[in-house]
């Protein structure tokens, strides 16, 4: 067993070392309204992973990587909701206060929404944990074991892109820029939102 997770382990790296759209978020999130707001929003992430890591458990992931209907239904929930936070950002205002107890509610539920509205997190644990499953055992618990690897593993290297990301926001804020941030963060939040209808389909 201690084999299985070790190359499990190497392959959640390489998967989470290659960018995909909860790294530019949390990149850009941070950026823009700091490392507190991103810390929220991961937390959001990994519960969001729990989730889908608990429907692999369950069976659940295959349902809905085998069901064109739910597929096509969660890919463009997650496109719309990704469409409707750029334009969410390009209406409100770009300050944050750490403080603000609403304001961290609301970043930790964007990012729980940005992964349970996500075909990619089910498709993800449906093909990638059956080859280390051993079917000797109870698939249930394996998977569950596995899924909490995953997200261990993910959250780690978010909260690594929340620190760096976050180092720049003070440079932004010094040079005048989080007026003009705000409106690129934006636009890059559409882009996500187009790179999730792209890689899904």
């Amino acid at each position: 067993m201690s084999s299985t997770i070790l190359a499990f382990c190497l392959t959640c790296l390489l998967v989470e070392l290659t960018p995909g759209p909860n790294m530019t978020y949390l990149a850009l999130l941070s950026m823009q309204k700091g490392r507190r707001a991103g810390f929220a929003a991961a937390i959001g992430v990994a519960i969001g992973l729990a989730g889908a890591g608990l429907a692999a458990g369950l069976g659940l992931s295959e349902i809905i990587s085998a069901s064109p209907l739910l597929y096509q239904a969660l890919r463009w929930a997650g496109v719309v909701y990704f469409f409707y936070l750029a334009w969410e950002s390009w209406h409100t205002d770009t300050r944050f206060d750490s403080t603000d107890i609403a304001a961290g509610r609301r970043f930790f539920l964007r990012g729980l929404f940005a992964n349970l509205l996500s075909p990619k997190a089910f498709v993800f644990f449906a093909i990638v944990l059956p080859p280390f499953i051993n079917p000797a055992a109870p698939p249930e618990r394996q998977a569950l074991i596995l899924s909490a690897v995953y997200i261990a593993i993910a959250s780690t290297i978010h909260v690594l892109i929340i620190s760096l990301a976050g180092t720049l926001r003070p440079i932004i804020a010094n040079q005048g820029l989080m007026a003009t941030t705000g409106k690129g963060f934006a636009f890059a939040l559409a882009g996500v939102g187009l790179w999730i209808a792209w890689s899904t389909a």
